[in-house]
């Protein structure tokens, strides 16, 4: 049945770009036409496509043109002349769609077709790459063709002042990384001025090596954190305490779930350690928290696989990748008890101020295409969480490499010894040889075996990345042995030296099977790039990460029956088909696994999407009057909702406590008395209310000249919005993180989430709107003219360029009160007995 479905998709896939080609043979019918037009001519091409669009033209009408005119203008500028499986390739990018190219296919240069004709809208295009040596070294390059065109191309950087990543995202093209386009956005919903933003509205993106940015790092969210003030003894404490116990003993690993858990004994151990009852009282969740944090950082956490020590840093690295992960933390503590047990200095916890996962930042683009050398096999969760399709697009040339069977052995020793043979044999050879190792610990063990050999060789990982473009330049010269983690798979190509075809061109060598084919495919596709002759083959034990989770010990038993010698290999169908199946199975539970986390994200992405849209509407705005009168009148007719149900008679209401409340929260003693709503009905006091705010909101805004009390409104809502929905975030937060509980009682998690979520954002509402009430009605207006961010505290006024500038000292606005006059309050008090009184 799967072969027959299989057949079906591979025969769609053909059909489609049957079809595609016809659309290609129109491009190239232009080409003598445009190699005809001058430079000037070729330029002037895109004004006369802006012309057409402003006209009523679609992109899809100046297609063929526009593809037409960027091919040749790629020629003349790079020498580079789009193929026409580029040409398809760009077509499928255009119509919003993942184009799957083999290595070495010129994924960059097929880019700029789509990229071109969509630039043309005036809309801005970006384009994400994984790495920012990648988006500087394509925007320089490809941005000739764009720049020779006409266009604007620019590339956006982490460390980039604002005003530069303002003019980066004005420019009609902008080259940059997922994480940097991501966290410009959360910082843009942070500011307190309109001119602080950088970003433009999401148009179209084309994300490169799209698989590792919407499928690999899908799983951690982007987080901006502000510090928290905790004591961080107690992570020393539980670091220093770990180390006493013993693995079996007093605790247990799960290696399928990536959890530990203390034992009987273990627990008893705790208690005795630091004269407790009980470990799981209440009073001790915050030691026991500790004491599971630290034992996870002891025997879970393995340095130079999960994470590496730089500089004094516990820096993360990529398990897809092996780069490092600058800047990102483990939440939930994990990252002190590392620092702690590391014996490094730890940082205090922070609180979440903002936070969006990739999937839902890249869902917010009006468009997205995407290409890669692997997608098929995820092309499920393409369709599903993107929408995006998948098209194969054919390779330019028929690819000859040899992909060998697996070499099955039974020992990590034995494995290593035949790659370290097999890279020897090959050397001597002359042919140019890759090792691809899954962690930074397995690189650094093959390069020591290979110097033992005297065997010369270059080791690229995440310890090294800065040489990581020479070094993989030279990775298919004569001789050369390279080692790399899955990171040299990514975004470089390599090239083949003189002579190196005429010997079977370059090997690659996998240490072991990842749990995602796609991977392995990868560094497979590093060789025979361009119709190349090359060569590649796995090296697996049963002692392998992934063998082990899933039963290896059967197969052991049988070898060991058998006499096998731990340094001789077997090919094996059923453990070949065993890997695959264990492959898949992993696959599908990565899959589900970022699939629940975009659906929690879905819940706080609702709420996002309605705060930021909220938030944007405040700074742009030039008066918030009847936004605020909004808010209290909603503030109102919740209280009296609650003094004055329906279901209650007139009599029984409780205008007495009605009243106390609003004088707690907008009004002042004096300003609505019982009497003015004795004996109306709920609409009827509703409209009391309204005229009463009406008024009161008028008499305040006379106290003062009207820019100044504009400005008053700003500060008034952005500081209630940004404190209540930052708390919102944190707590959000920790009910995530307890949630799973919920299925204990028979209940569904995510359901519970979703309800109790949205209650929780509908009360947040409700105090955003309490405070706005208080604050806009009660403040003293000439002491609160400064914006401030919540999560430092620090006052922010814009300067001429937008950015934020030091406080300036506050002028009074309003005449000059007598302590014996009114207050201007409006509460009927003297000012010396009144707001004088704060003076």
């Amino acid at each position: 049945m799967l072969g027959i479905i299989k057949k079906i998709i591979g025969d769609s896939n053909e059909r489609d770009v049957k079809k595609l080609y016809k659309r290609v043979e129109k491009i190239n019918a232009l080409e003598p036409h445009m190699q005809a037009l001058s430079d000037e001519q070729l330029r002037n091409k895109t004004d006369e496509f802006k012309e057409r669009l402003a006209k009523g033209e679609t992109l899809d009408d100046i297609l063929y043109e526009a593809f037409a005119v960027c091919r040749e203008a790629g020629r003349r500028v790079l020498n580079m002349r789009h193929y026409d499986v580029q040409l398809i390739g760009g077509i499928v990018l255009h119509e919003g769609k993942i184009a799957e190219m083999r290595t070495g296919e010129g994924k960059t240069l097929v880019a700029t077709l789509p990229v071109y004709l969509n630039a043309l809208a005036g809309k801005g295009v970006h384009v994400i790459t994984v790495n920012e040596y990648l988006a500087a070294r394509d925007a320089e390059e490809m941005g000739q063709i764009y720049k020779f065109l006409g266009l604007s191309c620019e590339v956006n950087l982490n460390g980039m002042s604002p005003d530069e990543k303002r003019a980066a995202y004005a420019a009609d093209i902008t080259y940059g990384t997922n994480n940097e386009f991501g966290f410009d956005y959360l910082r843009d919903n942070m500011v307190l001025y309109k001119e602080q933003m950088v970003q433009r509205p999401l148009h179209y993106c084309i994300v490169d090596e799209v698989d590792s940015i919407l499928i690999d790092e899908a799983r951690t969210p982007l987080i901006i954190s502000g510090e928290a003030e905790k004591s961080t003894e107690l992570y020393y404490v539980a670091a220093r305490f770990v180390t006493r116990l013993k693995e079996e003993e007093h605790y247990t690993i799960d290696i399928k779930a990536n959890s530990v858990a203390l034992t009987e004994k273990g627990v008893a151990e705790v208690e005795r350690a630091f004269n407790i009852d009980n470990l799981y009282d209440t009073e001790h969740i915050l030691l026991n928290h500790h004491i599971n944090i630290a034992l996870k950082a002891r025997a879970l956490m393995k340095r130079d696989i999960d994470y590496v020590v730089d500089n004094g840093e516990v820096i993360i690295v990529d398990e897809f990748t092996g780069r490092l992960m600058q800047g990102r933390r483990y939440s939930d503590g994990l990252h002190q008890a590392i620092e702690a047990k590391e014996g490094l200095q730890v940082q205090n916890e922070s609180m979440t101020l903002a936070t969006i996962t990739l999937q839902n930042y890249f869902r917010m683009y009006e468009k997205l295409g995407g290409m890669t050398g692997t997608a098929k096999t995820e092309e499920e969760e393409f369709q599903k969480i993107y929408g995006l399709n998948v098209v194969v697009i054919p390779t330019n040339k028929p690819v000859i490499r040899e992909d060998k069977p697996d070499a099955i052995y039974k020992s990590e020793r034995g494995k290593y010894r035949a790659v370290v043979e097999d890279v020897e044999k090959h050397h001597k050879q002359g042919r140019p040889v890759l090792v691809g190792t899954t962690s930074i610990e397995k690189s650094e063990l093959i390069s020591s075996m290979l110097r033992k050999k005297g065997i010369r060789h270059e080791v690229l990982n995440a310890k090294h990345h800065a040489r990581e473009a020479e070094i993989v330049s030279k990775a298919g010269q004569r001789g050369a042995v390279t080692i790399a983690t899955n990171m040299a798979g990514r975004g470089t190509d390599i090239k083949l030296g003189e002579g190196v075809a005429e010997l079977g061109g370059l090997h690659i060598i996998g240490t072991e099977r990842h749990e995602s084919r796609r991977i392995d495919n990868q560094l497979r596709g590093r060789a025979g790039r361009q119709g190349d002759p090359g060569s590649s083959q796995f090296f697996i034990s049963l002692e392998d990460e992934l063998m082990r989770k899933f039963g290896s010990e059967n197969i052991m038993g049988m070898m060991d029956r058998l006499g096998m010698e731990e340094d001789m290999p077997i090919e094996s169908k059923m453990v070949s088909r065993a890997i695959e199946s264990s492959q898949k199975r992993v696959e599908g539970a990565n899959f589900d696994m970022r699939r629940v986390v975009l659906q929690y994200d879905d819940v706080m992405n609702q709420q996002r999407t309605v705060i930021y849209k909220q938030r944007r509407e405040v700074l742009e705005a030039e008066s918030l009057r009847d936004v605020i009168i909004g808010m209290i009148m909603s503030h109102v007719e919740r209280l009296i909702d609650l003094h004055c149900p329906d279901e209650v008679v007139q009599e029984e209401w409780d205008l007495d406590a009605l009243i106390d409340h609003c004088n707690g929260t907008f009004l002042h003693e004096g300003q609505l008395d019982k009497k003015d709503i004795w004996g109306k009905d709920r609409e009827e006091i509703v409209e009391v209310f309204r005229e009463l705010v009406e008024r009161l909101y008028t008499e305040r805004e006379q106290l003062m000249e009207e820019a100044d009390f504009r400005e008053f409104e700003k500060v008034v809502v952005l500081r209630a919005v940004d404190s209540k929905w930052m708390d919102h975030i944190d707590a959000m937060d920790q009910f995530r993180q307890g949630i799973h509980l919920r299925a204990y009682g028979q209940t569904d998690p995510l359901r519970e989430y979703q309800m109790e979520g949205y209650q929780m954002f509908n009360e947040m509402i409700a105090s955003i709107e309490e405070e706005v009430a208080t604050y806009i009605m009660k403040a003293n207006i000439g002491s609160n003219l400064q914006r401030q961010e919540v999560a430092k505290g620090q006052a922010m006024v814009p300067s001429d360029s937008g950015e934020p500038a030091r406080k300036k000292p506050v002028r009074r606005q309003e005449p000059k009160i007598g302590r014996n006059d009114p207050c201007y309050c409006g509460s009927g008090k003297k000012y010396k007995n009144c707001h004088g009184q704060e003076e």
